[in-house]
């Protein structure tokens, strides 16, 4: 197997590579003065299987994604890994004339295979022309947690709709997990803790599949440590950190933010290619 790696993905490619042993395929991409883009695989193909690792952050990235898959239109079979997948989210018709946008492009990848990350619903994964698996990257989240030798550590979500995400990070780590409940106590004021557990005097973290403005998060951070926890820490697989996200979180106090390089940022502390190396290890 080859491994290309989109302009987006380029230190998770190389990264899963590195772990695979196989052949990291150099590509070049760059920008027409109309704004179009240009993608070309230097070199040359020598094998019949290739894995196309490629993030869609923006739409420039998912035309380069479609580029490098019709690149390979020779190549026998072509597996694409979307470590994150925009345009996820909005995946159901809230108003008349509305697109379903993950339907739309899921409809457009064509590949043998298609593998995505903690997708925001698992249910776009019937929307893709092909097998489609989700990965768990979670389970590496907790890894990091674990090796951090935290305070009497404990794992939250910021609701019970993302429980799944604390549980598999905790797994077999022997760390606390919980989820964030909302108890209304008036008509203008709303409590809000974790469901089971205490956490005054221990280390909090604080897990979501995203964060993309970080306004709910610092609100979390700012309750649980008014709470009395001990030190409170974000983490997620997908780090969207739009606009002032990272500023607004420390403003709010965390003592630091995780998250995994499916979006390559600063705070890409923990690396997802196990993950994607052991699944497309099987293809």
């Amino acid at each position: 197997m080859e491994i290309i790696g989109g302009p987006a993905s380029q230190l998770l490619a190389g990264r899963v590579s590195e772990i695979l042993k196989n052949n990291l395929l150099v590509s070049e991409f760059k920008k027409f003065p109309d704004g179009e883009l240009y993608t070309r695989v230097l070199d040359k193909f020598s094998g019949d299987n290739v894995t196309i690792i490629q993030s869609t952050v923006t739409d420039s990235d998912f035309v380069s994604l479609l580029q490098l898959i019709d690149a390979c239109s020779d190549v026998s079979r072509v597996n694409v890994v979307i470590p994150y997948m925009g345009y996820a989210r909005q995946d159901k018709q809230f108003k008349s004339g509305e697109p379903v946008s993950s339907r739309a492009i899921a409809r457009a990848i064509k590949a043998d295979t298609v593998y995505t990350i903690n997708i925001h619903d698992e249910s776009v994964m019937d929307h893709f022309d092909a097998k489609a698996v989700n990965l768990d990257a979670t389970p590496v989240i907790g890894k990091y947690i674990k090796n951090l030798e935290l305070k009497d550590p404990l794992i939250i979500s910021p609701d019970d709709g993302a429980i799944g995400l604390a549980q598999n990070a905790s797994k077999d780590m022997g760390i606390d997990y919980d989820f964030l409940e909302k108890t209304r106590l008036s008509g203008e004021t709303v409590s809000i803790k974790p469901k089971n557990l205490a956490v005054k005097g221990r280390d909090v973290i604080i897990l979501d599949d995203i964060i993309s403005t970080g306004g709910t998060m610092a609100q979390t951070i700012t309750l649980l440590r008014s709470q009395g926890a001990h030190d409170v820490y974000t983490a997620c697989v997908h780090p969207v950190l739009s606009n002032n996200a990272v500023l607004k979180l420390f403003k709010a106090g965390v003592k630091a933010i995780i998250a995994t390089d499916t979006i390559d940022k600063g705070v890409s502390v923990v690396s997802a290619a196990p993950v994607v190396a052991e699944a497309v290890r099987k293809i």
